[in-house]
């Protein structure tokens, strides 16, 4: 049975649904939890009783401005924000940050920075509090790079690191192949499929030197589980 803290929750203020449920659907493969508004006109409310860990914001709003929802917000809530828009002057940026916002990203935006970005305003809010996630015996530390069983502790390379992280937020799912390799190159076009391979090889050969055996299973043309 897996023991799995609780997951990262991000709330997605955008007017655009498509771009809000590519969004989410790119959170949630690395290991995030997340909600999308669904109406405008009270949002700050929304976002109270959503009570997440973050909230990424949009300027361009119907009926309002995100600026003035990163205004009230701040009013009632410390909670981290991260604006996240297409508006990109440098006005738009001192006002935001002037506002309440923690910090400011323009699209079109690059998913593992946008991560990194919201990792570390997490760490940063939850005083350096790392996320450790626990499933089968393994525990993983992903802000040192460590994993440990039966009383031992072995380092884990960046690689190993991003692709146990994965399948221990997702323990109990197949995760396929594509998911992985979108994961570690943010594509999974133009990569040999033999690299993911050969990744998943030296994460098993790894958590053997901590006496972990048959940890990572094969799931034949769909991917791989914990």
């Amino acid at each position: 049975m897996a023991v799995l803290l609780e997951k990262p929750f991000v709330y997605i203020v955008e007017d655009d649904a498509a771009i809000a449920g590519e969004l989410a659907r790119a959170l949630e493969r690395e290991g995030f939890r997340t909600a999308a508004a669904e109406r405008f006109d009270r949002v700050v409310p929304d976002i109270l009783a959503a009570a997440p860990d973050l909230v990424l914001l949009d300027l361009t709003l119907p009926g309002t401005d995100g600026q003035f929802i990163a205004r009230d917000l701040r009013e009632h809530s410390q909670v981290p924000i991260i604006v996240l828009t297409s508006r990109t002057t440098e006005i738009d940026e001192v006002m935001a940050m002037n506002l309440g916002a923690d910090d400011f990203i323009p699209k079109p935006y690059r998913l593992r920075v946008l991560v990194a970005r919201i990792q570390a305003l997490l760490r940063r809010a939850d005083g350096g509090a790392a996320t450790i996630l626990s499933h089968n015996g393994v525990e993983l530390d992903s802000a040192r790079s460590v994993a440990r069983a039966n009383g031992r502790e072995v380092e884990l390379t960046k690689n190993e690191c991003r692709i146990l992280a994965l399948l221990m937020s997702r323990a109990g799912q197949v995760v396929p192949r594509a998911d992985i390799m979108r994961d570690l190159w943010e594509s999974e076009a133009f990569i040999d499929d033999n690299t993911l391979t050969v990744n998943i090889n030296r994460l098993r050969a790894t958590l053997e030197k901590i006496g972990v055996a048959n940890y990572l299973v094969t799931k034949r043309g769909q991917g791989y589980t914990v």
